[in-house]
């Protein structure tokens, strides 16, 4: 039998290209310091697509290394907050507006909840990006920004920075405007008297002592250590810290990042560090075309997909062509879902070789479940649509017709896309209906679809039938494209222009429902 990290040294699948690039940079250090992989947060906002994404794609990478090297490292995957960053401004949808006002420049970890149920903005923050990563079985290291630098877990990381300030601020003036140089520093300093995170210049910098003096709001000079929390590092500087100390070996980050990358890697390399491994992923844009924006709010967000679609869906929207711009709305979510069930359908016919290649192994980490869904979610949507369904278990009701040993309890996918597609058809099929008359070419051929099928129904016909029925009759009616002939069938009965195999769709309706459809269609046309 062919071992799984075999096969992964061939494979093409993005996760594996990235994988054996990694292995090339830890081959040579040995197997006793673990692998490190790292996502980074701002918590002063809520968890968002761009935070799901960039999880579930590091992971994927992580779970490809761990098959490439048979086990053979450890690897960890910390999920970072950068929650002593200063509150520089506050959000427009949360409550409490005149309070947060009050605390600006303050640390998100010193900013009270304005929910009330944490000890601070930053905290409520990091508890929904953990309960969001929870529900989705993540597995993964939560490390605070405040904790890590008031541990003293960075103080030789600060201390190095402070002894190559120069080299570093080398790196960092050309990239900022003039007005900027003349009052940048690396070390934001957290004022002894106010509590809030400065920017202001750094006025001197004693190595010796490990300190640096500014000067605070009042206009007084301050000195402060560098280390145990005293100052807050400027974002790009403080990302190269982090990958210093932290020992990171794999961040990506999106197409937007990519000159921020190049600078933080030159300055992890000041401090002694090795950048991490990665790459940049494309930005999601909006049905317009345009890049998402959380000001903006023209995206869409993890709650909303959830509602019409389930996780693994999300996740291999995610998975496939990263470095590719995709476009995030409402309509693709269908597609999205027949795909993953295409997916996972497909996998347990394929050789070893040709699973590694498939999504559903980096959906899954390797274990896809052997039940996927026997019914497709387009064929749902119709069905909900025909039977003008507002419960499961109408659905279900048709469903067990078709499939007698399909239960919602042997089929769980196949109950949770009957939920999604109930939502679905409630907000977005069923006002955009439209229905239209038949022509009369289109009539002939649908009256005469209803002799054959009346002609089906004392016959056990199963759904390759009923479909060679459908073609013939369009071939019968010299439609010039079968194409139009499906597309007709799917306006006129159904009020939109695109739909599942036909004959699946009557299968599982039934012949008789399908027949009382058609001619109410006709009906309501003549």
């Amino acid at each position: 039998m062919t071992d799984l990290s075999d096969i992964a040294r061939s494979a093409k699948a993005w996760p594996f290209e990235q994988a054996r690039a990694l292995v090339k940079r830890v081959e040579s250090r040995g197997t006793e310091k673990p692998v490190v992989f790292e996502t980074g947060y701002g918590p002063s906002g809520l968890p968002h697509m761009g935070t799901f994404g960039e999880v579930v794609r590091t992971t994927m990478v992580r779970r490809a290394f761990e098959a490439l090297t048979d086990g053979a490292y450890k690897t960890r995957l910390i999920t970072f907050s950068d929650d002593m960053d200063g509150f520089r401004k506050v959000p427009t949808n949360l409550p409490n507006q005149d309070m947060l006002a009050e605390h600006l420049g303050l640390p998100l970890t010193k900013v009270p909840d304005p929910f009330g149920e944490h000890e601070s903005f930053a905290h409520h923050n990091n508890a929904r990006l953990r309960e969001f990563l929870d529900a989705f079985g993540f597995e993964y290291e939560f490390l605070s920004s405040t904790e890590q630098y008031k541990s003293g877990a960075f103080d030789e990381a600060l201390l190095t920075m402070l002894a190559r300030f120069d080299q570093v601020m080398e790196i960092m003036l050309p990239t900022l405007g003039r007005e900027r140089q003349e009052t940048y520093s690396p070390f934001l300093p957290v004022s002894p008297k106010s509590g809030k995170v400065l920017q202001v210049p750094t006025l001197e910098r004693n190595v010796d002592s490990g300190t640096i003096v500014f000067e605070d709001e009042d206009g007084e000079k301050t000195e402060v250590p560098v280390t145990g929390g005293h100052v807050k590092i400027q974002w790009k500087p403080d990302w190269a810290l982090r990958w210093a100390a932290l020992g990171v070996d794999y961040e990506m980050s999106g197409k937007d990042l990519i000159e921020s990358v190049k600078v933080s890697s030159k300055i992890c390399r000041v401090l002694g560090g090795k950048p991490p491994d990665g790459f940049n992923y494309e930005l999601f844009l909006d049905e317009k075309g345009e890049k998402i924006s959380k000001s903006k709010g023209n995206g869409l967000t993890v709650e909303e997909w959830l509602t019409y679609g389930p996780p693994e869906s999300l996740s291999l929207f995610n998975f496939t062509k990263p470095k590719t711009a995709k476009k995030l709305y409402f309509d693709i979510i269908p597609k999205t879902v027949d795909e993953y069930i295409s997916h996972l359908s497909a996998y347990g016919r394929q050789e070893p070789d040709k699973q590694v290649e498939n999504p559903a192994w980096h959906i899954h980490e390797g274990n896809p479940p052997e039940q996927g869904s026997p019914i497709s979610f387009a064929l749902l949507l119709n069905l909900v649509s025909a039977a003008g369904a507002a419960d499961k278990e109408t659905i279900w009701g048709f469903i067990t017709r078709y499939q007698p040993d399909a239960t919602p309890e042997t089929y769980p996918l196949t109950d949770a896309l009957v939920g999604h597609a109930l939502a679905y058809y409630r907000d977005f099929v069923h006002p955009a209906k439209q229905y239209r008359a038949p022509t009369d070419q289109e009539r002939a051929a649908m009256e005469e679809l209803v002799r054959r099928f009346r002609a089906l129904e004392s016959a056990e016909s199963d759904p390759e039938t009923i479909q060679t029925e459908v073609y013939s009759i369009g071939k019968a009616h010299e439609f010039e494209n079968l194409r139009d002939w499906f597309q007709a069938l799917y306006e006129v009965l159904f009020g939109q222009s695109q739909g599942p195999r036909f004959g699946s769709f009557a299968a599982i309706y039934g012949l008789p429902e399908t027949i009382a459809m058609i001619e109410g269609a006709l009906s309501r046309d003549s």
